[in-house]
Order: structure tokens, then sequence, then C-alpha cells
């Protein structure tokens, strides 16, 4: 075990993921994990800091150097999380693929949060960073079927986005993640 007290955030494309764990950091004292992708950046994003941004052909030979503990290919593109990126008071955005992999490690010190909200808000947030509507349409087919409920499995909490501010998600997740905790015996 490795008793770590994460917080795992999963959730389809613009459920608000990465604004709460930004709120989460700055709010909560939290450190996000840093996760490698193969995807280009986005407009603003600074690599090392919302992800490392590295080739394909470099993602691959680190995953055959079993350098991640879960990895998943999203939308044509790989992402992975780095055995050295597991420690205390991190939060992590994953996939349900990626949640499967913190599952395994049966620890009951990493708290996942489902993010939801509906279609038409999400589409609202997307155009809203600039996404391309081609994008947008790919990445709604693929949540239809990787987000779905039977695919995400065991959540401990599922929060919805829809119409709460980051500020108040981010309020609402860390009181869960810390009443959990107190209740296994970790706060």
């Amino acid at each position: 075990m490795y008793n770590k007290y994460m917080i795992i955030l999963v959730g389809p494309s613009a459920s608000g993921k990465t604004e709460v764990a930004k709120k989460l950091v700055e709010s909560f004292g939290f450190s996000k994990v840093v996760t490698y992708t193969s995807r280009p950046k986005r407009k603003g994003e600074k690599s090392g800091v919302d992800y490392h941004f590295i080739t394909e052909e470099s993602f691959l030979r680190k995953k055959d150097k079993d350098f991640f503990l879960e990895t998943t290919k999203y939308n044509g593109n790989y992402y992975g999380t780095s055995y050295n990126e597991i420690d205390i008071n991190k939060v992590l955005i994953v996939d349900p693929n990626g949640l499967k992999a913190y599952r395994e490690l049966h620890d009951n010190t990493i708290i996942s949060f489902y993010l939801l909200a509906s279609e038409q808000k999400r589409i609202d947030r997307m155009i809203t960073r600039g996404d391309l509507k081609e994008d947008i349409v790919k990445r709604l087919e693929s949540d239809k079927v990787n987000f779905s409920y039977n695919k995400i499995g065991n959540i401990d909490f599922v929060i919805d986005t829809e119409n709460s501010s980051v500020r108040d998600i981010a309020q609402n997740i860390y009181e869960k993640y810390a009443k959990k905790l107190s209740e296994v015996g970790k706060l």
C-alpha cells in the first residue's frame, strides 16, 4: 500500500477536472500530478506544469521500460503517470483506465471523484477554451463510450459541476476527501 492521500479526478472532456485540480492546488495545498502525454500543447499550456509533453516514440520507450504506473490512449494520444509522481497530497486527473490502475493498488487513502456536467455545458466549455468543432464532436462521441458509468466502476464520489463555481466544487471535494480519510483513520 502506498498510503499517499491522493485525490483522483475522472470525467469526460470539459467536465471541469483541470480547473478543479488547479483550485485544489491553490486553496488546499495539493500538488498536481504532472502526467506525460504525446498530444500537442494547447494554447497557454506549459511543459512540466500542465503535462510533460513528449513525442509518441519517447512515450512508448518509457512505457517499454515500465516507467509508468498507468497509461492510456485517448483521442489518438498517449497519457501516462510515472511511478515517481505517486506522493502525499497529490491531485491527479485520469481516464477510466487510469482509475482502474489506481483501484488495483487497494489503497483507501486514494480517493476518487467523478466529475459530470451536461453535454451542452461541456460543449460550451470546449468552445470557450478554443477547441475545434471537429475535435469537440470526436470527444463527445469518444466520451459516450469511455466515460459511461459501467466503464467507470468503483468511484468514491460523484460531483455535479454543472451549476457550481470551481471554488465551491473544490471545497466540496476537499471536505469529502478529508471526511473519508478521517473515517479510515488517516487524518
